[in-house]
């Protein structure tokens, strides 16, 4: 998908930063649309069905937080990326933010470049959602083969034992996206046997070892994304 194709939607009530976000990310090709408060951005992103929605939490008529859970349950954007852009940085309110269901929460102040940065590799799970059937996928200078269990990073193959290397499939299914634990327990181990908390940090750490400990990151309370 073409990056004028894909349609960004942000949603803030101070008209500085939707001026400045706005032209950023044009001016890196996307089609863009504003919002100034959540019941206005919840409005447009039922009209234009959007990408990517960028959200403030602090809004009137409807905050952020609010407006994501909307979303959220809004049919058509069931895999629409939701990630949150704000000066509140604390804990709770990231957990807050994660439990409406947003992929990322990026806080104020952030430098423009480093904002699209974020944006792009966010959109990487477009096409990552589009070769999701595939047997081989490469991400970064990874390639997983699905259907062998077999990881190539820079032409030198890395063996995994196999929950190491479903975990790495399912983080890297949807690159800078936060799994939460109990998702991540529920996908790699269902049932099979009874695991606790300690057993994802394991194998994270392992991961880490193997594959880089740059691209594993933790989101403190809620669980881990996988970061190009």
């Amino acid at each position: 998908m073409k990056k004028k194709d894909i349609r960004i939607l942000l949603v803030d009530d101070e008209p500085d930063i939707l001026e400045i976000v706005a032209y950023n990310l044009s001016a890196e090709g996307y089609d863009v649309y504003t919002a100034k408060n959540g019941a206005d951005g919840v409005s447009k992103a039922k009209k234009k069905l959007p990408h990517l929605i960028i959200l403030d939490v602090m809004m009137p008529e409807m905050d952020g937080i609010e407006a994501c859970e909307i979303l959220r349950k809004t049919p058509g954007m069931e895999n629409t990326i939701i990630t949150f852009l704000t000066a509140r940085g604390e804990d709770y309110s990231q957990v807050a933010g994660f439990d409406a269901g947003a992929d990322d929460y990026i806080t104020k102040p952030i430098k423009p470049k480093v904002l699209v940065s974020k944006v792009n590799a966010l959109l990487r799970r477009l096409k990552n959602e589009e070769n999701a059937q595939e047997d081989i996928v490469k991400v970064g200078d990874i390639v997983i083969n699905r259907e062998e269990y077999k990881i190539i990073k820079k032409g030198v193959e890395i063996i995994l034992p196999r929950k190491e290397f479903e975990l790495l499939a399912l983080l890297t299914s949807k690159p800078s996206k936060v799994f939460k634990r109990d998702v991540i327990l529920d996908k790699v181990w269902g049932n099979e046997v009874v695991v606790g908390g300690r057993t994802i940090d394991v194998h994270i750490r392992k991961l880490r070892e193997k594959i880089g400990e740059d691209h594993f990151k933790t989101v403190k309370g809620v669980g881990y994304k996988f970061v190009l």
